[in-house]
């Protein structure tokens, strides 16, 4: 059966997430946020999301394509090839990765970096096409129907823990803790939040972002810690980011925050909590598993330079 690969339309937003939610369940993903993410993608990114297409005009398969403009090192590109394990099997991965690598090629890329499932099969396919392993992450899952999440405690002296909706009037404080806890994330890649407008607009107004989740540890009316919640309106919770700022740490703040938020997310209705943890990680892994939460799947970044 012949697959078409093409670029992405804005009616492909419904195939595409149902895609990325069969292909990785651990992930939250809408329609909504990826029609989101395509209007509002920095130009410096060169962002093409790519889809492979049946005859029938059923997408079997996606790409993510972007170039690392906010790294500090020039000429870094990203794919990664999402195939529905219903119709793998059906060339729809190996044409996508092709038009994917010649558009970053294109635009200057000479590293490549793909995240690829921790599976024999994955990482084969992903070696065959000259990528080689490099670090790895765990997609973690809380079921919290059943989970018995630590008490709520009492925040210390001059400690308040407050919803991040709290700064819709300024949430520059937000950013500002964002950037520097981002700054020292583990990653093969580096990232810097230097845009302020451009945060507010794709972060703090993102369709999953969720204020009222978002947990904020406030020092003496300093913001130090956060917990960022992401909800999809399915009952489905996820930390996006969990930090605290350099000078706050040691404190068990990240711990303070997350808890509260999950206790939020629970009330609010929401059913299973998900997040994703880089392996050498290892404070926010124990967090999390001090929370309850088990590895669901384990993913490898995988890492090509051409040219």
């Amino acid at each position: 059966m012949t697959v078409i690969v093409r670029d992405v339309r804005a009616e492909d937003a419904e195939g595409f997430a149902r895609v990325r939610r069969a292909a990785v369940p651990f992930m939250l993903v809408t329609a909504e946020q990826l029609a989101f993410d395509w209007a509002h993608a920095h130009p410096d990114g060169h962002v093409r999301p790519l889809v492979a297409v049946t005859e029938d005009g059923l997408i079997i398969g996606t790409a993510q394509v972007r170039i690392a403009h906010d790294a500090p090192e020039p000429g870094i590109g990203s794919v990664n090839v999402y195939v529905d394990p219903a119709h793998q099997g059906r060339g729809a991965g190996t044409p996508l990765l092709r038009a994917a690598e010649e558009h970053l090629a294109e635009q200057g890329a000479r590293t490549l970096y793909s995240w690829v499932l921790d599976t024999p099969e994955d990482r084969a396919w992903a070696e065959r096409r000259g990528y080689a392993p490099s670090r790895s992450a765990h997609f973690l899952r809380l079921d919290l129907t059943t989970a018995e999440l630590p008490p709520l405690q009492e925040p210390p002296a001059g400690v308040e823990l407050l919803p991040a909706e709290d700064f819709a009037a300024d949430p520059r404080p937000i950013f500002e803790l964002d950037a520097v806890t981002t700054a020292d994330e583990p990653s093969d890649v580096g990232a810097s939040l230097d845009d302020y407008a451009h945060w507010r607009e794709t972060t703090w107004n993102h369709p999953l972002h969720d204020r009222a989740l978002t947990t904020v540890a406030v020092v003496d009316g300093v913001p130090a810690a956060f917990s960022a919640a992401q909800t999809d309106g399915l009952g489905r919770y996820n930390s996006g980011m969990t930090g605290t700022a350099p000078a706050f740490r040691g404190r068990g703040l990240a711990k303070l925050a997350k808890n509260a938020s999950l206790h939020r997310a629970r009330a609010a209705g929401c059913t299973e909590a998900f997040t994703s943890n880089d392996a050498g990680n290892e404070p926010m892994l124990a967090i999390n598993k001090w929370f309850g939460y088990e590895i669901g799947a384990v993913e490898v970044r995988h890492v090509r330079t051409i040219g």
